[in-house]
């Protein structure tokens, strides 16, 4: 039996209602309390901590990003009623619990170091060279219990300090560069930089080069994308937005 199609947009637009047009009490079947900066707020027990947040009438101009789980631009910490504990997440893909404490956090740590991979050697020393604080990891697991794409970052970590290039790139490629990890690490690792930087080393030493991909690097350099990338460049916010709408109401997820 054929599944039904489901039109993305629409079911961000239906998850957003509460937010973007409004919706009358009496339709709410259910409410949590969640605290935001220590105020007491009512929203919809359907709302991700985003579209709740939003929904107390706070204006989210940062930290919002794609809000679709890809980007890592909405990390959270939260603590639940009850518990002492702080947990992480994704504001825009984790619902609301009632009893919920939401609060105002630095951004994660994000200073990285300069490096030219051409000027790299291939050899365990770059890792160390740009990232000696993987060298204090005293494998507590944190940064594992922390990530919202439940990576097993501690792994990577202890094959960073191996030298181990393909191991680190394997098991950080999902990494959405949160920083979640960073916020917690006792030892003050910035693990998504430090594998961000093996990722690129072992693209560039390690693996052969894919046939597309150059391919692909060839048509860019002969100017074949030249064209439509001016007139996209051409467009005022309007046009811009109508472009954008169009592409995304084509894609189809089954």
């Amino acid at each position: 039996m054929a599944e039904k199609k489901i039109n993305v947009m629409d079911s961000v637009r239906e998850a957003s209602k509460a937010v973007i047009s409004g919706v009358d009490e009496k339709n709410i079947k259910h409410w949590v309390e969640i605290y935001i900066m220590g105020k007491a707020y009512k929203v919809p027990a359907d709302l991700t901590i985003m579209q709740a947040i939003e929904y107390a009438g706070y204006r989210l101009i940062r930290s919002c990003g794609c809000r679709a789980g890809f980007c890592g631009a909405c990390s959270t910490v939260f603590r639940r009623k009850g518990e002492y504990k702080l947990q992480t997440a994704m504001a825009c893909q984790t619902r609301v619990e009632d009893g919920m404490f939401l609060v105002q956090i630095p951004f994660s740590p994000a200073e990285k170091p300069l490096y030219n991979l051409k000027k790299e050697k291939f050899e365990s020393s770059a890792i160390l060279k740009y990232f000696p604080e993987v060298a204090r990891c005293v494998s507590c697991n944190t940064c594992t219990k922390t990530c919202p794409q439940d990576l097993q970052v501690m792994d990577y970590v202890q094959a960073a300090l191996r030298g181990d290039f393909k191991a680190v790139a394997e098991g950080s490629f999902e990494c959405i560069q949160c920083g979640l990890c960073a916020i917690r690490c006792p030892a003050e690792i910035v693990q998504y930089h430090m594998a961000q930087f093996a990722r690129r080393m072992y693209g560039r030493y390690g693996t052969p080069r894919e046939k597309n991909v150059e391919k692909r690097v060839r048509e860019i350099k002969s100017g074949k994308f030249d064209k439509e990338f001016d007139r996209i460049m051409s467009l005022n916010i309007d046009e811009l937005k109508v472009v954008y709408t169009e592409q995304q109401n084509t894609r189809e997820v089954y």
